[in-house]
């Protein structure tokens, strides 16, 4: 579904909607790496939002699409893009500015947790003992990955404070995950919901600019304009077209595990591409992971999804 950038607006099987987000969130990682330097991250989000804007505002007018809305509507849409598509990614970028990697991973994959205990409180979504298994298998995976690497770091105040920043910004995601799945529930359409939410987010972001007196400035350099490009059109409107519309389908606490699967990817990826060995604990970090996806995703015959 590439060609058709926003993935959300056809009755897609949830198994391609749900490799789509996590093949293409594993890689962002990496892209986000190129954004860190010159341009200050806050200005970064603000062009890869207000970007994704364009790009999402040109296609619904292409295919025909509503964008008119209530007021109560926009007020879903200000929500989803404040936590989702400004906070979240405030934190997280500047996470990355103090720590590593692996420690942003396995401090985002909490958003798992996180989601099964929001869908709890604000739907009264009650999750099985299959859920909780695979979810801990997930983390528990994701821990053997990267333990080798985080063993490595020393617990200074910058690493303590970044840490707390993706933790933060992943409580973010998961109130924007609640927020998208009410507006759903309220029969709100997945692309022009996330049109106006991202617009709202750069918005927002673009008000933080403002506020801390920081100049938007552009890099130029290869690196940074076709790692801005991915994540615009890739990692913002086709992987949050997916997931948000698997996040409807099948509930926050299932679509989350998404969270534990891009870092695996990630490292796929850097074992690929940047000389990365094979050990023992990523074989079995691999096999943890996979085996809780399956737990997670497997249907079942009784409604503990």
């Amino acid at each position: 579904m590439l060609p058709c950038l926003p993935l959300a607006g056809s009755q897609l099987n949830n198994t391609f909607l749900y490799v789509i987000a996590v093949l293409i969130w594993g890689s962002t990682w990496l892209a986000i790496e190129f954004q860190l330097g010159v341009v200050q991250p806050e200005v970064s989000i603000v062009y890869r939002y207000l970007g994704a804007t364009v790009v999402l505002f040109l296609w619904c007018k292409y295919k025909g699409l509503n964008l008119s809305f209530n007021v109560r509507s926009h007020k879903w849409f200000a929500l989803m893009g404040l936590l989702m598509f400004s906070l979240n990614y405030i934190l997280a970028y500047r996470a990355q500015i103090y720590i590593t990697s692996a420690l942003s991973a396995i401090a985002f994959s909490a958003m798992l947790w996180m989601n099964i205990l929001n869908a709890r409180i604000f739907f009264g979504v009650r999750v099985g003992l299959r859920i909780f298994l695979g979810a801990a298998l997930g983390i528990t995976g994701i821990v053997v990955l990267f333990g080798p690497q985080v063993s490595e770091v020393s617990l200074a105040d910058g690493v303590f404070f970044g840490s707390a920043l993706a933790v933060v910004g992943a409580l973010m995601a998961s109130f924007g995950n609640m927020a998208s799945q009410a507006a759903q529930k309220e029969k709100l359409p997945v692309v022009q919901s996330n049109a106006w939410s991202m617009l709202y987010g750069g918005v927002f972001t673009g008000v933080v600019v403002l506020v801390r007196g920081q100049e938007f400035n552009f890099d130029w350099s290869p690196g940074y304009v076709i790692s801005l490009l991915y994540l615009t059109v890739f990692g913002s409107v086709v992987a949050f077209g997916a997931y948000l519309t698997l996040l409807g389908r099948i509930g926050a606490h299932r679509a989350g595990y998404a969270t534990v699967m891009f870092p695996v990817v990630a490292l796929v990826l850097s074992v690929l591409f940047e000389g990365l060995a094979l050990s023992g604990s990523i074989l079995l970090g691999f096999a943890l992971v996979l085996a809780g996806n399956l737990l997670v995703m497997m249907r079942s015959s009784k409604s503990d999804a």
